[in-house]
């Protein structure tokens, strides 16, 4: 079975920006994997610490419940994501016990630290999972299974100085809107937070003007993700782009 791979920084980060592609991609077939590299921490002005964590932690096991996906522990804080040798080993290991065919993260450009490092992270894990001299923690082989990796878009189609972002690959997630709308709404302690902190005084509106705004790109769809594809080199075929090929009827 083929399988696709998210890897985000926080909590409803998958919901944001890749849940709809991962719904499309279960319809057809794929193994779904799960995991957010941050525990999501600092997600509250209520709760402590732990209490934060175990609310998140069970949000996101429920949302990936909810998109039928295997969900993946997460390995670190919030603004403790570093490109540092610990974070990528352990996550090395991981992308190698998926074998991902498809691996979807956030872009290299954003807003925020957190999800241009795990974007690195990500992208660097992939390339070490055919090297058997690179150490992954815990220790396992090396795997020979292509992936291709897809950066999502950042929040506002824009990084971090405001420059647009435009995706070379759309997705319509027309139909699925609305479920990646209750998927999202499983992080219910995150309602109040992005409120207070980032001025989303609603993230499911936020969540779906952000889909709009994507498909408004695209001059074709109601509602969209954006993506685009990274190098193939060390990682898959020159022609290899399974995400058009599998979601051919979604695509443009």
């Amino acid at each position: 079975m083929p399988t696709a791979f998210a890897i985000a920084a926080h909590p409803d980060d998958i919901e944001f920006v890749m849940a709809g592609t991962m719904m499309l991609l279960g319809q057809a077939g794929f193994d779904l994997h799960y995991m957010n590299v941050s525990s999501g921490n600092c997600g509250s002005t209520e709760q402590d610490a732990e209490t934060t964590i175990r609310i998140r932690r069970g949000e996101a096991q429920s949302a990936a419940r909810f998109l039928n996906a295997t969900f993946h522990e997460s390995l670190t804080n919030d603004l403790e994501i570093f490109y540092e040798k610990s974070l990528l080993t352990r996550l090395a290991a991981i992308v190698r016990s998926v074998a991902p065919t498809i691996l979807l993260t956030h872009s290299p450009q954003d807003y925020m630290e957190d999800h241009m490092i795990t974007s690195r992270l990500a992208v660097s894990a992939a390339f070490a999972r055919g090297m058997p001299n690179f150490p992954a923690s815990p220790a396992c082989s090396a795997i020979d299974q292509p992936v291709t990796v897809y950066h999502a878009q950042p929040h506002g189609n824009c990084d971090g100085l405001g420059q647009p972002i435009v995706p070379s690959l759309f997705v319509d997630i027309s139909s699925v809107i609305d479920q990646k709308t209750e998927m999202l709404a499983l992080h219910q302690s995150q309602k109040s937070w992005l409120d207070r902190s980032q001025g989303m005084d609603s993230y499911l509106l936020a969540m779906q003007q952000q889909a709009a705004a994507v498909a408004k790109l695209s001059g074709k769809f109601a509602f969209a993700e954006g993506w685009r594809r990274h190098s193939h080199m060390g990682f898959c075929a020159e022609s290899a782009d399974p995400l058009r090929e599998v979601l051919a009827g979604y695509i443009c």
